[in-house]
């Protein structure tokens, strides 16, 4: 059976290990924000690519529009002016000109086409990706809230696991609280059993001297520290 002293620090370490269970949620509640917060932002972009993409096609065809205007009011005065030469080569060149202006307009007129389509598709896509991606982002926010809630609730029981230790902490002398804290900073557990003639920290075989020590056979020896890692042991019948 462990002695009155090893039964306080096992207290205490239970206590312990909930605490710095609790701190590293804590630790760990702005990485988790912070990765949310990016699928956020990566889904916003994605949004905007599509909407990005829908303003060049408009603003394509808005182009194509102009240029297909501009080639009308110029077959517009071709044909005036051949309304008005006398020479029949003249009114032949500028038929001509007419014909290479209406091929230009069919031809613009063709890429409007395929732009009106490519816009269409465009729309849809867009009006897919936002509806899916506000979905996505309005679970991500909920996620980011239920996170701060956490966080908020964690600080809390952080309070009350640090009080717990303190209290645990209290009845323990100097000399094992030293030996303890100085255990637990290189790793826990610090209190570990003998098992099998073991530490159950390293796993090591302990000394004779140490074994004893943990049995209670040493009455001088409060608790016993492994030979091989320096971590608490005790005797576990």
């Amino acid at each position: 059976m462990p002695s009155p002293t090893i039964e306080l620090l096992l207290i205490l370490q239970d206590r312990d290990t909930r605490r710095l269970g609790i701190e590293a949620q804590l630790k760990g509640a702005p990485r988790e924000v912070a990765a949310v917060e990016q699928r956020i932002a990566a889904e916003r972009a994605a949004i905007d690519a599509a909407k990005t993409e829908l303003r060049e096609f408009e603003s394509k065809k808005k182009i194509l529009e102009t240029e297909i205007g501009s080639a009308e009011t110029q077959r517009g005065k071709y044909q005036t002016q051949q309304l008005s030469v006398k020479k029949n080569d003249e009114y032949q060149a500028l038929g001509h000109q007419i014909q290479e202006v209406q091929r230009q307009i069919e031809e613009l007129e063709g890429k409007e086409l395929e732009v009106m389509y490519a816009i269409d598709e465009a729309k849809k896509r867009f009006a897919a990706a936002e509806a899916g991606f506000k979905q996505n982002i309005a679970g991500h926010e909920a996620r980011i809230r239920s996170l701060r809630e956490k966080e908020v609730s964690l600080a809390e029981e952080l309070k009350a696991a640090a009080a717990a230790v303190a209290e645990s902490r209290a009845p323990l002398g100097a000399g094992a609280l030293e030996a303890y804290d100085h255990a637990a900073h290189r790793r826990m557990p610090a209190v570990v059993p003998i098992r099998g003639g073991k530490c159950g920290g390293c796993h090591l075989k302990v000394s004779s001297e140490v074994e004893s020590a943990a049995r209670g056979k040493t009455s001088e020896v409060e608790f016993a520290l492994c030979d091989q890692c320096g971590q608490m042991v005790y005797w576990e019948s």
